[in-house]
């Protein structure tokens, strides 16, 4: 057989194949959290989320608001090494994060079975 049959075979294959993966994959909300840092992030984002007392008066200040909590959420980096910490029945994460106007800030928030709370925004 010649290299433009196989060739023309391999492409039949490659299409069809990149078909049937493409419907599979196409209906399903698969995500790749494969760092501890994504897998943290996702599991905070996908619970219910609360504000504590002391982090809605923070946000009352007007300096930091709930987009940029959730923009944190979405891309700052948890510190592992202050991080996992037994607090309240749950586990304590410190995340870095910036604003919308570019101010570095820490998020304590604390992550339980059922749900994640803020507890404090610190400005850097």
């Amino acid at each position: 057989m010649k290299f433009f049959h196989r060739f023309a075979y391999y492409l039949v294959g490659l299409v069809i194949g990149v078909f049937f993966v493409a419907m599979i994959f196409s209906g399903k909300d698969t995500r790749c959290n494969y760092f501890p840092n994504s897998r943290v992030l996702n599991d905070l984002r996908n619970k219910p989320f609360y504000y504590s007392d002391k982090a809605s008066f923070i946000l009352a200040e007007k300096w930091i608001d709930t987009a940029d909590i959730k923009n944190s959420l979405q891309f700052g980096d948890v510190d592992f090494d202050k991080s996992n910490i037994e607090l309240k029945k749950g586990k304590l994460y410190i995340i870095e994060g910036k604003t919308l106007k570019n101010q570095e800030v820490i998020l304590k928030v604390i992550n339980y079975s059922d749900r994640a709370v803020l507890e404090d925004i610190i400005k850097k």
